[in-house]
């Protein structure tokens, strides 16, 4: 099986993948992805974004605490967040946290 191609909505509850890292890179500065043969240096809001997604919040409650902290409106934050998480979905640095089974 290949990578799941998620589709990132509101309910989504984006999570990176069990073979991706996000670290902080104390030599040059940066937060990183680290996967395997692959590096990604996500942007400022990027990095912000991924340290929400602990596969417990949804898209929805992400960009609700983003619009709270930035005091933006909640659909432009949801917007870009959507974009954001899709483009890292598609070049597969994240994943849909499975549903839980009991």
């Amino acid at each position: 099986a290949g990578p799941r191609h998620i589709s990132v909505s509101e309910t989504s509850r984006p999570v990176l993948p069990r073979h991706a890292k996000l670290k902080y890179d104390e030599t040059r500065k940066v937060w990183v992805i680290l996967a395997p043969e692959r590096v990604l240096a996500p942007d400022e809001i990027a990095v912000e974004v991924l340290q929400l997604c602990d596969g417990e919040r949804n898209v929805g409650e992400m960009s609700d605490q983003l619009a709270a902290k930035y005091a933006a409106p909640r659909e432009a934050i949801l917007a870009d967040v959507i974009v954001m998480l899709q483009d890292l979905a598609d070049k597969g640095f994240l994943t849909e946290a499975r549903e839980k089974t009991s």
